[in-house]
């Protein structure tokens, strides 16, 4: 596959899993005030996943040697969390509204909430494979590898059981596993315990590759490990520890912790990026985050803009003229430069801080040349700042000496 169609593809996985959160979404919305009893269905914590994993597979994954799957597990992450949310919020939409309503009439509920009942299963296995192989796409060594085909074979396994378990979910009790065998029940516990298991050991992977990395390795893989380590231990507090003791408000806590700390591995990649050169895409990722939080930050302004004038122009003329839109567009244009500047300045200086004070260095020469006239001093300036911006082992100043006239020639 060529870079340009690993970029289609990945882009292509980040729309469909940004399409799915936002009908999750709507489904969500429109379900409010139509559905009979509230569901607990862990929207939130899917839709973190299909936001914050799916852009930053988009970003990496064509940009990465083919051996290297992380942008693609980031992808798998994000699109395996939008899927969860649209099945689940689509099912209980069509299978728990109240009869009669729009929601009830619309077809393939129980189909989705058979999907919704596997698909976590599923969504265990990039999580394991993502703490298994960064940064690098190998596992930490070869000793590992019975571990990976054990991660394989219990998520495909386990999907497996659980989309033939006769009950299709708790929440959905009219509506049974098309698949359904007796058997495949028995399997449920198990398969939820030993991918707990999995996960820890898992995490614990990610701590011998962070003991045995040395140097800018150690840098880029410390703060991911961080995100791992606390994702791993807030989950068993909430799904292990808290269901077993029976304590309402730690499981509140943990659950708060289980999103922060998901939401921890996208940033903790994205600081490994922009601070410790992993992959050497940061270029990209500064430009994206420049123009990203551009858009958001001028779209904002627009729509602020829009709504005060309208307002201003309703109490002075009494009507809506389109004035208002043209208004905000000339503020957007004039705000368009010096909001770049700012925030471009925002990013070198807290990601790129060795860029941001090589900068200023060559500033505060520049204004210096305009006023010293010292050779010397120029000398000793121009010294400092080569070495101050390039660091190098040795630097050293030769000065051509002026040619002799002819006169002096002569004598």
């Amino acid at each position: 596959m060529s870079t340009q169609e690993a970029a289609w593809l990945a882009w292509y996985l980040c729309a469909v899993s940004l399409l799915l959160t936002a009908f999750g979404l709507v489904f969500l919305v429109a379900s409010q005030s139509l559905v009979s009893a509230p569901v607990y269905d862990y929207w939130l914590l899917n839709t973190v996943m299909a936001v914050s994993f799916s852009p930053v597979g988009a970003l990496i994954a064509p940009r990465l040697p083919p051996r290297n799957p992380i942008g693609w597990l980031f992808c798998a992450i994000g699109l395996f969390g939008a899927m969860r949310l649209f099945a689940a919020e689509y099912a209980i939409a069509t299978l728990l509204a109240v009869p009669g309503s729009w929601l009830s009439a619309l077809p393939g509920g129980e189909a989705l909430a058979w999907v919704s009942s596997w698909v976590w299963v599923v969504h265990f296995g990039p999580f394991l494979f993502l703490a298994l192989l960064f940064p690098d796409g190998r596992l930490p060594s070869i000793r590992w590898r019975p571990f990976a085909s054990l991660v394989a074979l219990v998520v495909g396994g386990g999907a497996v059981a659980v989309a033939l378990w006769p009950e299709t979910a708790a929440r959905f009790d009219a509506v049974n596993s098309p698949l359904g065998i007796e058997v495949a029940a028995n399997v449920i516990n198990p398969v939820e315990t030993i991918l707990y298991a999995l996960a820890l050991t898992a995490a614990a992977s990610l701590l011998v590759r962070l003991i045995r990395s040395k140097g800018i390795e150690r840098q880029q893989v410390e703060w991911f490990a961080y995100a791992v380590v606390l994702l791993a231990i807030s989950t068993t507090l909430a799904y292990v520890v808290s269901e077993a003791m029976d304590v309402r408000w730690l499981g509140w806590i943990s659950s708060v912790l289980v999103i922060a700390s998901i939401v921890g591995l996208p940033v903790a990649m994205s600081i490994a990026i922009l601070r410790y050169r992993l992959y050497q895409i940061d270029s990209l990722i500064n430009r994206t985050l420049v123009y990203g939080s551009l858009t958001a930050v001028l779209a904002l302004v627009y729509f602020c803009t829009i709504v005060v004038f309208q307002r201003v122009l309703i109490v002075l003329t009494g009507q809506e003229p389109t004035l208002a839109v043209v208004a905000s567009t000339l503020v957007i244009a004039a705000l368009f430069n010096p909001l770049r500047r700012r925030i471009q300045s925002f990013i070198d200086r807290r990601f790129y801080r060795r860029k941001y004070d090589a900068r200023k260095t060559l500033e505060t020469f520049s204004a210096q040349l305009r006023d010293e006239t010292d050779l010397d001093a120029l000398s000793n300036g121009l010294v400092g700042v080569v070495r101050e911006t390039m660091q190098p082992a040795h630097v050293s100043l030769w000065l051509r000496p002026e040619p002799a006239s002819k006169g002096e020639r002569a004598l």
